[in-house]
């Protein structure tokens, strides 16, 4: 089963189910859960080869969708369901492969497409593989270490979330070797038949390039109910760039 990090108290609404992108986890999510648990109960994951959930020797959609099946079936059968990046992919494939398990479906800044990133995502597994983890105690030395290799103070310090300083030694809480052998699963769309029919909201960032109009023939195909939410100002860490927009957007869709 996922570790899982729960919000609130069952209420007579079905739970919310928060699923993470890659290299994230749930305690990513924890001010927006928060937040969003005054009236139901709110579960975030931590998925499969992430955080303090298992490491395995696969990370497939098909795999990380019944992960989640497991977790709505043990929280009463049925709830709502929001999934940013990596983790609105996985959330589509639950809602086309089990979809009696999902009443409504929030997709964060991500189509039912492939795509191609896989350049930025392969250097950043690279540069936490590369990084010296010896001595390693503050997390000022850790980001200097990491800035190495990644420029960005955005990526590193959301990377270094991902980072246990109280292990002995530090440890990446990222299943990385796996991770990067399966990168190419993250990013292609295995393209399940069937369709979901329920209401389903797709939030994006307007700076973002992950949902374009050129991807909506994709999206209606799937999810013939599909609605649309941009976020100005935001790309694709749409959450964390505008946090009051976004939850307020998920907050109307699924009251």
């Amino acid at each position: 089963m996922l570790n899982t990090q729960i919000y609130g108290s069952p209420t007579e609404q079905p739970p919310l189910l928060i699923v993470h992108g890659l290299f994230g986890s749930a305690r990513n999510w924890g001010v927006i859960a928060r937040r969003l648990s005054t009236d139901r109960e709110v579960i975030a994951v931590d998925q499969r080869n992430h955080g303090d959930s298992p490491w395995t020797e696969t990370h497939s959609y098909a795999d990380m969708a019944a992960d989640l099946a497991r977790v709505i079936e043990a929280h009463g059968g049925r709830a709502d369901v929001l999934g940013h990046s990596m983790g609105g992919k996985a959330a589509m494939v639950l809602a086309l492969t089990r979809p009696e398990l999902v009443r409504r479906l929030v997709v964060a800044d991500m189509a039912p497409v492939a795509y191609d990133h896989g350049h930025s995502h392969a250097s950043f597994i690279g540069a936490m593989q590369r990084m010296d983890l010896s001595n390693l105690t503050l997390r000022s030395e850790a980001d200097r270490r990491l800035a190495k290799d990644i420029d960005s103070e955005q990526v590193r310090a959301f990377l270094l979330q991902s980072l246990d300083l109280k292990s002995d030694p530090p440890r990446w809480k990222l299943n990385l070797d796996v991770l990067d052998a399966h990168l190419g699963d993250v990013l292609d769309w295995p393209a399940p038949p069937g369709r979901f029919t329920g209401p389903a909201l797709f939030v994006y960032g307007m700076q973002s390039d992950y949902v374009t109009p050129e991807y909506r023939p994709a999206i209606f195909q799937k999810f013939p109910n599909a609605e649309f939410h941009p976020i100005e100002g935001a790309g694709h860490w749409l959450h964390a760039e505008r946090p009051r927009e976004f939850e307020a957007a998920v907050a109307d869709f699924i009251a």
